[in-house]
């Protein structure tokens, strides 16, 4: 491993995994209602389809179509012990970049709110490709298709949202959790800086409560789609969708 990507996992193992691991039940608290492109996307999958969830969090993904089996995998042990309730599906404790699954093993894979939170350019396009390496590769002959992935990442472009980052802002941010320890609430103060951002849902720091700073990569509008051809994907459609740039690509066939 170079000093580069040495120093990326060790930033992340602070600035990332540490963070979800203490805050992953409240966390998971905030996440239960699936996002409607991804809901869409895996309602389309044919029946009997195996599909990844790459960085599943808590699972709210894993039981949207009943129809399909999917195997989710998280960095954070604490969310997989939640995610783990989705049964059937399988969950295990895996990092995005040290996949465990042979390669063109799966039909569809979703990465949802993930790659953002690695540190450099160099370590977001290999865990694109990591995604792709698990997909079904299309056949030789061209009857049938490759697997395909719908991957999701924060966008720089959210002017419009109480973030109010935008072109011209920082990229690399320090987005804070606020774990809360008492009930009551304080009044909401103004923030200054484009980093001192509140996630939805939560207040601002008051007495006994603990804020967590996480690292995020705010992707501008076409950089996902530049990560996905490096890492040797085509993109079959993208957008944005509250806050985020969306993609669903597919491996070349190489």
């Amino acid at each position: 491993m170079s000093d580069s990507n040495t120093q990326g996992a060790d930033y992340e193992a602070q600035h990332v995994h540490s963070v979800y691991e203490e805050i992953a039940s409240h966390f998971s608290s905030t996440r239960y209602k699936p996002w409607p492109i991804v809901e869409r996307f895996l309602k389309e999958q044919p029946d009997g389809a195996v599909g990844a969830d790459v960085g599943c969090g808590n699972g709210k993904y894993l039981a949207v179509n009943k129809k399909v089996f999917i195997v989710g995998s998280d960095r954070s042990t604490n969310l997989i012990k939640i995610a783990k309730q989705h049964a059937p599906h399988s969950t295990l404790v895996a990092d995005n970049l040290s996949l465990p699954h042979p390669p063109g093993t799966f039909d569809f894979a979703i990465s949802i709110a993930v790659i953002h939170h690695l540190s450099t350019p160099a370590r977001r396009i290999e865990a694109v490709k990591a995604v792709f390496d698990i997909l079904r590769r299309p056949s030789s002959s061209g009857s049938k298709d490759g697997g395909k992935a719908l991957i999701y990442v924060w966008a720089l472009e959210q002017k419009d949202s109480r973030r109010g980052w935008d072109e011209g802002h920082k990229q690399d941010v320090m987005v804070p959790w606020v774990l809360k320890q008492k009930k009551e609430k304080k009044p909401r103060k103004k923030q200054g800086g484009v980093s001192s951002d509140v996630e939805a849902g939560e207040d601002e720091e008051s007495k006994g409560d603990k804020t967590f700073l996480r690292y995020y990569h705010l992707y501008k509008k076409g950089e996902l789609e530049q990560d996905i051809q490096e890492a040797g994907g085509v993109v079959s459609e993208s957008g944005y969708e509250k806050d985020n740039w969306w993609a669903i690509a597919s491996p070349c066939n190489i």
